[in-house]
């Protein structure tokens, strides 16, 4: 693959709670962070691409910054991940609170930007509050020539800030700057608390790029990284945990379900990630396979994650349990992985990129019509001694594979036929992991001139 221009970082850093989400939410177009009155929700990294007077950046929101040791492992993988992030960008937006002055771990943090050199624009939160304007002159003590006053909750300042941004960036390098591509195809990690989503998406992409703790619920926001696989870049998101409806009694943790599904509707192919141990899909992760394949029409693949756990029994609970959702699992891939010991972990990759050439693939309408006009000859379909006819089937779109059928009463063709028509489809071409959708119309007349 060709060297691209590298997109200048751009990171928001500073001590817990001083609005650097909502500053984030402010700037990104297509990403949104969470935002809630906790210290400590946003722990994963969000980012966002950014073009503002024909520069481009990308920018970056990061869990608050704690420079103090603690026993907390979770909080020190967050501490270290930040700090890595920081050394890698090319400005730190540095956020305080107008609203109490400069306190000491704000001090910390200042020096700790000026360890590693980086260019720093200040950014003095909440000035919309009469306290803050007044203790502005204060932020002077922190050595940063860069002062942007703004309020992020009512975008006051905002374009300051972006104007700055601009002003502190490299210059680009026109000999190397290649325009970037679009990714061949949007993948979404999909299941329930703990089941390894965050560990597969770290071996995937060889890095920790997502925390991983045994303790659930620890990914609170859906994160996103490229993958380059044969030339040809896939975007993968983690998601939230999705609990039962009835075990969502926080807040926060309904959000999390929010965000999942926003991810979903996002996607091109789910991965849907189930604890073979337990030998047997639950409800939850039935209604979540059925509504990303059936009512999202996204791709699916099945990761039995947790093979290293199995015992016999557990296996022949789980082949039992699955036998008997087989008008689904004769639809969808399926792999069984460890994302402890590896096993299978290579597999993935190639079985996205052949679920994504079925779920994108053209098929030529001309066979399309034959195929149809054939199976329905062999099987006549009627309704009040009156002939459904078919007139002419044609793809109308591609990802998801979405036919349009011409019929003579279009408000006949339900359910039981539409699924001998995809029945008669899957025979022919191999769709597996991939969903069919149908539009019926009814022929207008100037159609059978």
């Amino acid at each position: 693959m060709s060297n691209k221009y590298k997109i200048p970082i751009v990171i928001i850093v500073g001590r817990m709670n001083v609005g650097k989400s909502t500053l984030f939410n402010r700037l990104a177009v297509n990403v949104k962070s969470m935002i809630l009155d906790y210290a400590g929700v946003t722990r994963d990294f969000l980012q966002d691409t950014i073009t503002w007077k024909s520069r481009t950046f990308q920018i970056m929101d990061t869990g608050g910054i704690s420079l103090k040791k603690t026993q907390d492992e979770l909080a020190e993988k967050s501490r270290a991940k930040v700090l890595e992030l920081i050394q890698n960008a090319d400005i730190c937006l540095f956020v305080c609170d107008g609203t109490v002055g400069v306190l000491p771990e704000d001090r910390e943090i200042a020096k700790q930007l000026r360890k590693y050199g980086k260019k720093v624009i200040l950014v003095v939160n909440k000035i919309d509050v009469h306290v803050a304007q007044e203790q502005l002159h204060e932020f002077d003590r922190l050595g940063f020539s860069v002062v942007v006053p703004l309020s992020a909750q009512h975008a006051r300042g905002i374009e300051d800030l972006l104007s700055a941004i601009i002003d502190e960036l490299p210059e680009k390098k026109v000999d190397d700057m290649v325009e970037d591509q679009s990714v061949k195809c949007r993948v979404v990690l999909l299941g329930k608390p703990n089941v390894g989503k965050s560990s597969l998406i770290n071996l995937l992409t060889n890095k920790e790029r997502s925390l991983v703790s045994p303790i659930p619920g620890t990914t609170r926001e859906a994160i996103s990284e490229k993958i380059t696989f044969y030339q040809e870049d896939i975007l993968v998101t983690d998601t939230p945990g999705i609990r039962k409806k009835g075990a969502v009694t926080e807040t926060l943790e309904g959000m999390m379900v929010k965000t999942s599904f926003r991810a979903v509707d996002a996607a091109h192919i789910v991965l849907l990630m189930v604890d073979a141990s337990e030998g047997q899909l639950s409800d939850q992760e039935l209604k979540l396979a059925f509504y990303a394949f059936d009512d999202c029409k996204k791709a699916v693949i099945i990761l039995f994650n947790k093979e290293d756990l199995t015992d016999e029994e557990s296996k022949d609970a789980l082949k039992s349990d699955l036998s008997l959702y087989k008008h689904l699992m004769t639809k969808v891939e399926s792999l069984t992985i460890s994302c402890k010991t590896g096993k299978n972990i290579g597999k993935i990759l190639p079985l996205i990129t052949k679920v994504w050439d079925r779920y994108s693939q053209e098929l030529p309408d001309v066979e399309l019509s034959l195929l149809f006009k054939d199976a329905l000859r062999n099987r006549p379909f009627y309704k009040n001694e009156q002939l459904l006819m078919l007139h002419t089937v044609k793809q109308s779109y591609r990802a998801p594979l979405t036919i349009t059928l011409k019929v003579n009463m279009p408000e006949w063709f339900g359910r039981s036929q539409l699924s001998y028509f995809e029945n008669v489809l899957r025979k022919k071409y191999d769709l597996k992991g991939t969903p069919v959708k149908f539009i019926v119309q009814k022929r207008k007349p100037e159609e059978s001139r």
